[in-house]
Protein backbone atom coordinates (compact mmCIF):
# COMPACT_ATOMS: atom_id res chain seq x y z
CA UNK A 1 0.00 0.00 0.00
CA UNK A 2 1.43 3.44 -0.70
CA UNK A 3 2.15 6.06 1.55
CA UNK A 4 -0.92 7.85 -0.12
CA UNK A 5 -3.59 4.63 -0.03
CA UNK A 6 -2.23 5.13 3.95
CA UNK A 7 -3.38 8.06 4.61
CA UNK A 8 -6.64 8.10 2.98
CA UNK A 9 -7.30 4.46 4.47
CA UNK A 10 -9.21 5.47 7.25
CA UNK A 11 -11.55 7.87 5.20
CA UNK A 12 -12.60 4.42 3.29
CA UNK A 13 -13.38 2.18 6.21
CA UNK A 14 -16.38 4.09 7.64
CA UNK A 15 -18.87 2.04 9.44
CA UNK A 16 -22.59 3.05 9.51
CA UNK A 17 -25.94 3.80 7.69
CA UNK A 18 -25.99 4.91 4.41
CA UNK A 19 -27.16 8.55 4.96
CA UNK A 20 -23.75 10.29 6.07
CA UNK A 21 -25.19 13.84 5.81
CA UNK A 22 -28.81 14.52 6.55
CA UNK A 23 -30.59 17.90 6.98
CA UNK A 24 -34.17 17.22 8.58
CA UNK A 25 -36.83 20.11 8.10
CA UNK A 26 -34.03 22.68 8.73
CA UNK A 27 -35.09 26.16 8.52
CA UNK A 28 -32.29 29.13 8.37
CA UNK A 29 -33.23 33.40 8.38
CA UNK A 30 -31.04 36.38 8.19
CA UNK A 31 -33.42 38.75 8.97
CA UNK A 32 -36.76 38.66 8.22
CA UNK A 33 -35.64 36.87 4.58
CA UNK A 34 -36.02 32.77 5.14
CA UNK A 35 -32.83 31.19 2.61
CA UNK A 36 -33.70 27.62 3.59
CA UNK A 37 -37.18 27.15 4.21
CA UNK A 38 -37.78 23.30 5.84
CA UNK A 39 -35.16 21.99 3.88
CA UNK A 40 -35.01 17.88 3.77
CA UNK A 41 -31.72 16.99 1.89
CA UNK A 42 -30.16 13.40 2.28
CA UNK A 43 -26.74 12.82 1.39
CA UNK A 44 -25.80 8.72 0.47
CA UNK A 45 -22.78 8.13 2.40
CA UNK A 46 -19.53 7.22 -0.61
CA UNK A 47 -21.32 9.32 -3.29
CA UNK A 48 -21.19 12.52 -4.82
CA UNK A 49 -24.35 14.25 -4.23
CA UNK A 50 -25.20 17.71 -6.30
CA UNK A 51 -27.24 20.40 -4.80
CA UNK A 52 -28.14 23.30 -8.07
CA UNK A 53 -29.94 26.40 -8.11
CA UNK A 54 -29.85 30.12 -8.60
CA UNK A 55 -27.94 32.68 -6.89
CA UNK A 56 -29.41 33.61 -3.94
CA UNK A 57 -31.56 30.20 -3.08
CA UNK A 58 -29.68 29.23 -0.09
CA UNK A 59 -26.98 26.84 -1.77
CA UNK A 60 -23.67 28.49 -0.07
CA UNK A 61 -25.86 28.82 3.09
CA UNK A 62 -26.14 25.05 3.54
CA UNK A 63 -22.25 24.49 3.43
CA UNK A 64 -21.85 26.86 6.21
CA UNK A 65 -24.60 24.94 8.16
CA UNK A 66 -22.89 21.93 7.74
CA UNK A 67 -19.32 22.80 8.70
CA UNK A 68 -20.70 24.28 12.03
CA UNK A 69 -20.05 28.37 10.84
CA UNK A 70 -23.68 29.04 12.37
CA UNK A 71 -26.81 27.47 13.73
CA UNK A 72 -29.91 26.73 12.37
CA UNK A 73 -32.65 28.09 13.60
CA UNK A 74 -34.75 25.55 13.69
CA UNK A 75 -34.25 21.84 12.74
CA UNK A 76 -31.59 18.95 12.95
CA UNK A 77 -28.22 18.61 11.27
CA UNK A 78 -26.41 15.14 10.96
CA UNK A 79 -23.42 14.40 10.65
CA UNK A 80 -23.06 10.35 10.45
CA UNK A 81 -25.80 9.63 12.59
CA UNK A 82 -24.86 12.55 15.28
CA UNK A 83 -26.79 15.20 16.02
CA UNK A 84 -24.79 18.34 15.35
CA UNK A 85 -26.92 20.43 18.15
CA UNK A 86 -26.41 17.89 20.60
CA UNK A 87 -22.71 18.32 20.98
CA UNK A 88 -20.55 20.51 22.83
CA UNK A 89 -17.84 23.25 21.14
CA UNK A 90 -15.51 20.59 21.64
CA UNK A 91 -17.31 17.45 20.30
CA UNK A 92 -18.20 20.10 17.15
CA UNK A 93 -14.68 20.62 16.42
CA UNK A 94 -13.92 16.87 16.56
CA UNK A 95 -16.77 16.23 13.73
CA UNK A 96 -15.37 19.62 11.61
CA UNK A 97 -11.90 17.81 11.18
CA UNK A 98 -14.31 14.80 9.56
CA UNK A 99 -15.26 17.63 6.90
CA UNK A 100 -12.54 18.84 4.26
CA UNK A 101 -14.11 21.77 2.33
CA UNK A 102 -12.89 22.92 -1.10
CA UNK A 103 -13.71 26.85 -1.52
CA UNK A 104 -14.93 28.37 -4.49
CA UNK A 105 -11.42 30.90 -4.82
CA UNK A 106 -9.61 27.86 -3.04
CA UNK A 107 -8.76 30.18 0.36
CA UNK A 108 -5.16 29.84 0.37
CA UNK A 109 -2.83 31.38 2.56
CA UNK A 110 -1.39 34.20 -0.01
CA UNK A 111 1.79 34.06 2.10
CA UNK A 112 2.47 30.74 2.72
CA UNK A 113 4.07 28.26 -0.11
CA UNK A 114 2.04 25.51 -1.72
CA UNK A 115 3.85 23.12 0.55
CA UNK A 116 2.93 25.26 4.08
CA UNK A 117 -0.46 25.21 3.06
CA UNK A 118 -0.94 21.55 2.56
CA UNK A 119 0.73 21.22 5.89
CA UNK A 120 -0.75 23.75 7.68
CA UNK A 121 -3.66 20.83 9.10
CA UNK A 122 -1.41 18.49 9.92
CA UNK A 123 0.64 20.93 11.61
CA UNK A 124 -2.11 22.58 13.81
CA UNK A 125 -3.77 19.41 14.66
CA UNK A 126 -1.38 16.35 14.65
CA UNK A 127 1.49 15.70 16.35
CA UNK A 128 3.30 14.09 12.92
CA UNK A 129 7.08 14.88 12.80
CA UNK A 130 8.09 17.16 10.17
CA UNK A 131 9.84 14.48 8.05
CA UNK A 132 6.56 12.31 8.16
CA UNK A 133 4.70 15.82 7.53
CA UNK A 134 6.92 16.24 3.74
CA UNK A 135 6.59 12.69 2.75
CA UNK A 136 2.38 13.03 2.96
CA UNK A 137 2.41 16.38 1.25
CA UNK A 138 4.53 15.55 -1.28
CA UNK A 139 2.75 12.46 -2.21
CA UNK A 140 -0.62 14.23 -1.69
CA UNK A 141 0.72 16.95 -4.55
CA UNK A 142 2.30 14.41 -6.86
CA UNK A 143 -1.45 11.84 -6.54
CA UNK A 144 -2.80 15.48 -7.45
CA UNK A 145 -0.95 16.17 -10.54
CA UNK A 146 1.06 18.42 -8.87
CA UNK A 147 4.67 17.49 -8.20
CA UNK A 148 6.72 20.19 -8.44
CA UNK A 149 5.09 23.16 -7.33
CA UNK A 150 5.88 22.84 -3.31
CA UNK A 151 7.76 25.81 -3.62
CA UNK A 152 5.63 27.91 -5.58
CA UNK A 153 3.47 30.59 -4.18
CA UNK A 154 -0.58 30.60 -4.77
CA UNK A 155 0.25 34.05 -6.54
CA UNK A 156 2.17 31.34 -9.64
CA UNK A 157 -0.30 29.10 -9.96
CA UNK A 158 -3.52 29.16 -12.31
CA UNK A 159 -6.92 28.74 -11.23
CA UNK A 160 -7.21 25.19 -11.49
CA UNK A 161 -3.99 24.53 -10.19
CA UNK A 162 -5.02 26.68 -6.89
CA UNK A 163 -8.40 24.80 -6.82
CA UNK A 164 -6.63 21.35 -7.00
CA UNK A 165 -3.85 22.48 -3.86
CA UNK A 166 -7.18 23.95 -1.76
CA UNK A 167 -8.15 20.38 -2.69
CA UNK A 168 -5.12 18.80 -0.84
CA UNK A 169 -5.04 20.60 1.95
CA UNK A 170 -8.60 19.87 2.44
CA UNK A 171 -8.03 15.74 2.23
CA UNK A 172 -4.79 15.89 4.27
CA UNK A 173 -7.04 15.08 7.87
CA UNK A 174 -8.20 11.70 5.96
CA UNK A 175 -11.74 13.59 6.09
CA UNK A 176 -14.87 11.13 5.48
CA UNK A 177 -17.12 14.07 3.64
CA UNK A 178 -15.41 16.60 0.99
CA UNK A 179 -17.61 19.66 0.34
CA UNK A 180 -17.20 21.66 -2.91
CA UNK A 181 -18.49 25.31 -3.69
CA UNK A 182 -18.59 26.10 -7.16
CA UNK A 183 -15.46 23.79 -7.92
CA UNK A 184 -15.86 24.88 -11.83
CA UNK A 185 -16.35 28.31 -11.08
CA UNK A 186 -13.69 30.80 -12.79
CA UNK A 187 -12.20 27.68 -14.96
CA UNK A 188 -11.87 26.96 -18.36
CA UNK A 189 -13.64 24.03 -19.62
CA UNK A 190 -10.58 21.61 -20.10
CA UNK A 191 -9.83 22.10 -16.25
CA UNK A 192 -13.34 22.03 -14.95
CA UNK A 193 -13.16 18.43 -16.62
CA UNK A 194 -10.31 18.02 -14.63
CA UNK A 195 -11.96 18.74 -11.71
CA UNK A 196 -15.01 17.03 -11.99
CA UNK A 197 -12.48 13.79 -12.95
CA UNK A 198 -10.86 14.68 -8.85
CA UNK A 199 -14.41 14.81 -7.59
CA UNK A 200 -15.34 11.55 -9.19
CA UNK A 201 -11.76 9.82 -8.19
CA UNK A 202 -12.09 11.01 -4.29
CA UNK A 203 -15.16 8.99 -4.18
CA UNK A 204 -14.15 5.48 -6.32
CA UNK A 205 -10.88 5.70 -4.66
CA UNK A 206 -11.34 6.68 -1.02
CA UNK A 207 -15.23 6.67 -0.91
CA UNK A 208 -15.63 9.72 0.72
CA UNK A 209 -18.84 11.21 0.55
CA UNK A 210 -18.72 14.42 -1.82
CA UNK A 211 -21.42 17.01 -1.38
CA UNK A 212 -21.10 19.73 -4.18
CA UNK A 213 -22.70 22.92 -4.82
CA UNK A 214 -22.75 24.15 -8.56
CA UNK A 215 -24.67 25.87 -11.16
CA UNK A 216 -23.14 24.13 -14.22
CA UNK A 217 -25.35 21.69 -15.41
CA UNK A 218 -22.73 19.64 -17.61
CA UNK A 219 -20.10 19.13 -14.82
CA UNK A 220 -23.05 18.01 -12.20
CA UNK A 221 -24.31 15.54 -14.52
CA UNK A 222 -21.17 14.08 -15.10
CA UNK A 223 -20.27 14.01 -11.57
CA UNK A 224 -23.15 13.20 -9.95
CA UNK A 225 -25.31 10.34 -8.08
CA UNK A 226 -28.01 12.52 -6.96
CA UNK A 227 -28.82 15.73 -8.08
CA UNK A 228 -30.96 17.63 -6.24
CA UNK A 229 -32.53 21.67 -7.31
CA UNK A 230 -32.70 24.08 -4.60
CA UNK A 231 -35.25 26.67 -5.33
CA UNK A 232 -36.63 29.13 -2.76
CA UNK A 233 -34.99 27.31 -0.12
CA UNK A 234 -36.13 23.89 -0.59
CA UNK A 235 -35.59 20.58 -2.30
CA UNK A 236 -38.24 21.36 -5.44
CA UNK A 237 -36.48 17.92 -7.86
CA UNK A 238 -34.31 15.05 -6.72
CA UNK A 239 -32.83 12.40 -8.43
CA UNK A 240 -30.39 10.66 -10.27
CA UNK A 241 -28.63 12.39 -13.37
CA UNK A 242 -31.27 10.17 -15.95
CA UNK A 243 -34.25 10.45 -13.88
CA UNK A 244 -33.93 14.00 -12.84
CA UNK A 245 -34.17 15.11 -16.20
CA UNK A 246 -37.56 13.48 -16.81
CA UNK A 247 -38.69 15.29 -13.52
CA UNK A 248 -41.88 17.19 -14.65
CA UNK A 249 -41.37 20.88 -12.20
CA UNK A 250 -41.77 23.63 -14.14
CA UNK A 251 -38.75 25.63 -12.03
CA UNK A 252 -36.62 22.86 -12.94
CA UNK A 253 -37.08 21.77 -16.43
CA UNK A 254 -36.81 26.01 -17.00
CA UNK A 255 -33.32 25.39 -15.55
CA UNK A 256 -32.67 22.25 -17.12
CA UNK A 257 -32.81 23.99 -20.64
CA UNK A 258 -31.80 27.23 -19.88
CA UNK A 259 -35.14 29.12 -20.77
CA UNK A 260 -35.21 32.99 -19.86
CA UNK A 261 -39.24 32.95 -19.61
CA UNK A 262 -40.86 30.78 -16.65
CA UNK A 263 -41.13 30.18 -13.15
CA UNK A 264 -37.58 30.64 -11.84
Amino acid sequence: MSLLEQTMAAAAATPGGEVMILMDHVIKRFGARTVLDDLELRVTRGKVTVVMGGSGHGKSTILKLIMGFMPPDAGRIFIDGTDLGTLSADARRAVRKTIGMSFQYSALFDSMTVYDNVAFPLREHTRLHEQEIRERVLAMLKRLDLPGIEDKMPSDLSGGMKKRVGVARAIMLQPKIMLFDEPESGLDPVTATSMAELIMELRDAFHITCLVISHNLATSMQIADNVCMLYKGRIIAEGSPAAIQTDTNPVWQQFLHGRSHGPF
